[in-house]
């Protein structure tokens, strides 16, 4: 069994389990194996535990209507779901309006249905620091709009979409609005309820909760239309036995996120991060919006610097960090994001380092000891080679 790395600052990709979650998971295993939609007692415990839940999760993203929250399995299901739904309920439109820098999951899920059944995408740009091109936003809306579909933080750079903002011309322009707000949630403070959007997705995993969980948040009034069917589950919108276990621990998660005091705490030790590596290591660049991005992501890029590299030996002095998306990982072409911010020279030499509540001083400490030799050496033996 590999041992967890020393200092983990990759919590974009997914975050450790907090231990209340793990402890209330686990009495979830053991306690309660009845099934939910079941009539007897087994099963009722289990539907009031999903519901507790449910609640949880509701106030943690800003809505009083426990019933807008539909338990999936992640993000990615969330974000496909979302898109055909909202395409099924405007039928007479053919276009769904993005951007360039969105999860690979919206991408795939938009490139399939346009080879499939001809739908048109309008992807937008985005500036140099990763900010929403707004002119070409209200350029790309008309009377073939279905769908607008723009995530609320950026997985790879940070930076924040103003959701709020946009929300009112998608819907003058008759579209739905959906956003991916898997990496916001428990990051910023969340009001689905305030911002209009019509749905937005969630993930557990990504503020200490389980992997293998996620929601759905569909505005009361929304027409939608399940993915998966076969059974009455979540109001006949997501069909298959819940993950009570998985749930629970989601609920649980929630919970504390919206209890958590440490973004300023975050950020402060993303700050001196940054701040240190660019005064040790010349030419280093912070990726993102300075004004508007997530408190815990600090994407650097390190010009002449083979970034896999430097990650192959961040790890072997335990350090754990990531050279972008992790659901790109294996992939050869460069960071979509980077790309689209016409940072495509940087794409190979960029690091993102994203904390989280459980990191402290002495893990920036040991990052920053190790960081510049590690970054010189990677330079020298790229320039070598």
């Amino acid at each position: 069994m590999v041992a967890d790395p020393a200092v983990y600052l990759d919590a974009n990709a997914t975050t450790p389990v907090d231990p209340r979650v793990a402890e209330a998971m686990l009495a979830a295993l053991t306690g309660l194996h009845g099934n939910p939609s079941s009539a007897h007692a087994a099963g009722r415990d289990a539907r009031r535990a999903v519901e507790a839940a449910r609640c949880d999760v509701a106030r943690l993203i800003g809505t009083d209507r426990p019933d807008e929250v539909v338990f999936t399995s992640g993000g990615s299901e969330s974000n496909v779901t979302a898109i055909r739904a909202a395409l099924a309920a405007r039928p007479g439109r053919r276009e769904v309006v993005t951007s360039t820098v969105e999860h690979a999951s919206v991408h795939a899920a938009l490139d399939r249905l346009a080879a499939t059944d001809g739908i048109v995408i309008h992807r937008l740009p985005v500036d140099g620091c990763g900010r929403l091109d707004l002119d070409a936003y209200r350029a790309a809306l008309g009377p073939g709009t279905a769908l607008v579909t723009l995530m609320t933080a950026n997985n790879e750079t940070g930076t924040l979409f103003p959701i709020a903002d946009l929300v009112p011309a998608a819907h003058a322009a008759g579209a739905l609005f959906h956003t991916d707000a898997v990496q916001a949630a428990g990051r910023v403070a969340l009001s689905v309820a305030a911002s209009g959007v019509d749905m937005a997705s969630f993930s557990a995993h990504k503020l200490h909760g389980p992997k293998g969980v996620g929601a759905l948040h569909v505005r009361a009034g929304t027409p939608f239309a399940g993915l998966i069917v076969g059974g009455r589950q979540e109001k006949g919108r997501r069909a298959g036995t819940e993950n009570v276990p998985g749930i629970v621990g989601f609920g649980v998660a929630a919970r504390l996120a919206l209890a958590d005091r440490h973004a300023r705490h975050i950020a402060r030790l993303r700050d001196r991060l940054e701040s240190v590596a660019v005064a040790a290591l010349p030419g280093t660049r912070v990726l993102g919006d300075p004004g508007a991005r997530l408190a815990n992501t600090a994407c650097l890029a390190f010009p002449g610097v083979d970034a896999e590299m430097m990650l192959h030996r961040l790890d072997r002095v335990g350090i754990a960090a990531s050279s972008g998306s992790a659901c790109a990982t294996g992939e050869a072409a460069p960071s979509h994001v980077l790309t689209a911010m016409g940072l495509h020279h940087l794409a190979g030499s960029t690091i993102r380092f994203s904390l989280s509540r459980f990191n402290t001083d002495a893990d920036i400490d040991r990052l920053l000891a190790s960081l510049p030799a590690i970054a010189r050496e990677a330079r020298i033996l790229e320039t070598v080679a």
